[in-house]
């Protein structure tokens, strides 16, 4: 089958090495346009650099949709278009033009969590199973009939990287059989009920503010395992602002090393308790455990290390009136 692969990130490179490995005539590879990253370094395009070590063709368009990119593309008799966290909107006009149109590799069960962010949202809500959708592309936002899914499990301390690297991988496999099925004319796409859809928008900085009293320590877990590596989380700690890298929810024992803390009274944001590499926390309810921070300018470092330098010793926690 001649494609075209169109993706950016890191996820679809699993996809585009699956089908070159499959034997599909990969006309051009589209990426987003090189940027600026640390330091005025150019940012690392996964997708691109893949290619290149393919040997296949790189095309990095600013805009997609633009009619001389669409004719382009559709000057290439293409049978399909394979995409796969691309970033960018594809229009109809391109969509409408190879034989089997556009084919996308989508991070969840459709139609739960369609749009930008759809492995953080899961891990966000708690979900306790996500997946991989194959489907059929349309003007919509995710809304195309779904050709194939295969679900995972969120396992309880997982992250965003690590569950992106496990659906890549099944994505990858997936799409291989779809394209299979689709040469052979045994894939159907079936529609999906908008009536169940949600939606997981581009995160920005603001997701990753982390507010001790409007929390439980389940919500600060899974925000600081969602919202890795972008845009990490940051909370008030010790009286300074810190990313939080790692962490995990507490099972509170009731004591410290000043005497027993009743942690369901005490102020969100307290330090309760200090180990050799980890500090606790109240929350609007329960503890959560501060393993590993970033403090601004620095490298991130063991909790207890970091209170260590900020010349604190631990008191008796103090508690909310009444």
């Amino acid at each position: 089958m001649r494609l075209a692969f169109l993706g950016t990130a890191g996820f679809a490179v699993p996809s585009l090495l699956a089908c070159a490995d499959a034997g599909h005539d990969i006309a051009v590879v589209v990426t987003q346009p090189s940027k600026l990253g640390s330091r005025g370094r150019p940012a690392p395009r996964p997708v691109a650099e893949a290619a290149g070590e393919l040997g296949l063709e790189v095309w990095q368009p600013e805009k997609v949709r633009d009619p001389t990119a669409v004719a382009r593309l559709l000057g290439m008799g293409l049978d399909a278009l394979v995409v796969a966290a691309y970033g960018q909107i594809l229009p109809a006009a391109l969509l409408d033009g190879p034989r089997f149109g556009g084919v996308n590799v989508h991070a969840s069960v459709l139609p739960r969590w369609r749009g930008a962010a759809p492995v953080a949202a899961a891990i966000l809500a708690g979900d306790e199973e996500t997946g991989v959708s194959i489907m059929r592309m349309e003007a919509g936002l995710d809304t195309g009939p779904v050709y194939a899914v295969r679900t995972l499990p969120i396992g309880p301390g997982v992250t965003t990287p690590d569950l992106t690297a496990d659906l890549a991988r099944i994505g990858a496999n997936l799409l291989v059989e779809v394209l299979a099925g689709l040469e052979d004319g045994s894939a159907v796409a079936e529609p999906q009920d908008a009536a169940e859809a949600t939606y997981a928008p581009r995160l920005t900085r603001a997701d990753g503010v982390l507010d001790w009293a409007a929390l439980s320590a389940a919500e600060v877990d899974r925000r600081v395992r969602a919202l890795q590596p972008w845009p990490g989380t940051v909370a008030s700690l010790a009286g300074a602002e810190v990313r939080i890298v790692a962490g995990a929810r507490k099972n509170w024992s009731g004591t410290n090393a000043a005497g027993p803390v009743d942690a369901s009274t005490a102020l969100p944001g307290t330090i309760l308790a200090a180990g050799p590499r980890h500090i606790d926390v109240a929350t609007r309810e329960g503890v959560y455990s501060v393993h590993e921070v970033q403090p601004p300018g620095r490298r991130p470092m063991d909790a207890a290390a970091y209170l260590r330098g900020r010349r604190l010793t631990l008191p008796a926690a103090p508690v909310a009136a009444g």
